[in-house]
C-alpha cells in the first residue's frame, strides 16, 4: 500500500498531471511512495478525497487569461471538510498537434474550451478555415486525433503530451498571450500544517440579499489592513440571485488580527467555510 495517493485531474498528459508530477518530485520526497491516481473530471478528483481512495488531489483553480474554473470552486463548498495544502502556479504553453503538411491543410481542431479561449486570437488568424471541436480534455482531443483520424484534423495540448501520444507538433506557443498561467490546488480532507503560510481562502453565503451586507464582511478584513488578493461570487445553485462569495486572503489565517475578523464574519454570514492557509508555488 502506498504511503501517499494523489487524485488529479487526468488522464495522462493533462497540465494538471504535470503540475502533480512536478509537485511530488520537487516538493514530496519525503514522503517515500506516492502513487497518482488519474480521474477523468473534478468531481470525481473531488469524490477520490471523500471516498477515502487518496489522500490528496490536484484539480485547476484559475487560468490568468479565462479566470477561475467554476467546477472547482462549486467542489470546494460542497466538499465536507475539505482544505488546501498548497497552491501551484504553471506556465501553460499550448501546441497544435497534428500530422497535417502545414496549416492550410487542417480541417477540424479538437480542444477543451479553456484552451480553445486562450488560443482564440491566433486560431482566426492561422486557421479561418478549420471547425472546432469541444473535448473534455486536451489529452481526449489527442485521442481523437491518434486514432486514424484524417492527417487534416489538429488538436491543441502541450508539447509534453504530444511526446507522450507520439503525435508531431505542427506550430509552438499558440496562445494568445505569452504569461499564460493555470493555479491549482493541492487539496486533502487531512493537510500537513505548514510553519509558514502567506494567503488563506475562504467562502461564505449571507442570510440576506439587501443593501450594505457584503459591504460589512469586506470591512471586517478593511478595519484590519487586511488586503484581499479575489473575491467573486458563484451561484448556489438553489434560487435565482443567490450567491456564494469566494475570497482569498494576503494573510495567514494563523495571524491574530485575521482570526479577528473571522470570528466577527460569523455573525454576517449563513455559511463560512474556511479551506486553509498555504503557500503559492511556481513550478516550471
Amino acid at each position: 500500500m502506498p504511503e501517499l495517493v494523489i487524485a488529479y485531474l487526468g488522464p495522462k498528459g493533462t497540465y494538471t498531471e504535470w503540475a502533480t508530477i512536478a509537485y511530488k518530485d520537487h516538493y514530496l520526497k519525503h514522503h517515500g511512495t506516492v502513487l497518482l491516481d488519474s480521474h477523468r473530471s473534478i468531481q470525481g478528483a473531488f469524490q477520490a478525497l471523500s471516498r477515502g481512495d487518496a489522500q490528496w488531489a490536484v484539480v485547476p483553480v484559475e487560468n490568468s487569461v479565462e479566470g477561475s474554473v467554476g467546477t472547482t470552486l462549486d467542489c470546494l463548498w460542497a466538499t465536507p471538510k475539505v482544505q488546501i495544502q498548497q497552491a501551484l502556479v504553471l506556465p501553460i504553453h499550448h501546441s497544435l498537434i497534428s500530422k497535417a503538411p502545414d496549416l492550410q491543410a487542417v480541417t477540424r481542431v479538437y480542444t477543451h474550451p479553456q484552451s480553445l479561449a486562450q488560443c482564440q486570437l491566433w486560431i482566426e488568424k492561422n486557421l479561418p478555415q478549420a471547425q472546432l471541436i469541444p473535448t473534455s480534455s486536451n489529452t481526449e482531443a489527442l485521442e481523437s486525433i491518434r486514432q486514424e483520424a484524417p492527417i487534416s484534423y489538429a488538436a491543441i495540448a502541450s508539447a509534453r503530451a504530444a511526446e507522450i501520444y507520439g503525435l508531431p507538433i505542427l506550430a509552438s506557443s499558440i496562445h494568445d498571450y505569452p504569461d499564460n498561467q493555470t493555479r491549482f490546488l493541492v487539496i486533502g480532507l487531512h493537510v500537513e500544517e505548514e510553519p509558514i503560510t502567506t494567503n488563506t481562502s475562504l467562502a461564505f453565503s449571507l442570510y440576506v440579499n439587501r443593501p450594505g451586507v457584503l459591504n460589512q464582511v469586506l470591512d471586517c478584513f478593511a478595519r484590519r489592513n487586511i488586503n484581499l488578493a479575489k473575491i467573486e461570487s458563484r451561484p448556489t445553485k438553489t434560487s435565482l440571485g443567490a450567491y456564494l462569495f469566494f475570497l482569498e486572503l494576503e494573510s495567514s489565517q494563523s495571524e491574530p488580527h485575521v482570526q479577528e475578523a473571522l470570528n466577527e464574519i460569523k455573525e454576517l454570514t449563513e455559511h463560512l467555510k474556511v479551506f486553509g492557509s498555504y503557500t503559492i508555488l511556481s513550478l516550471e
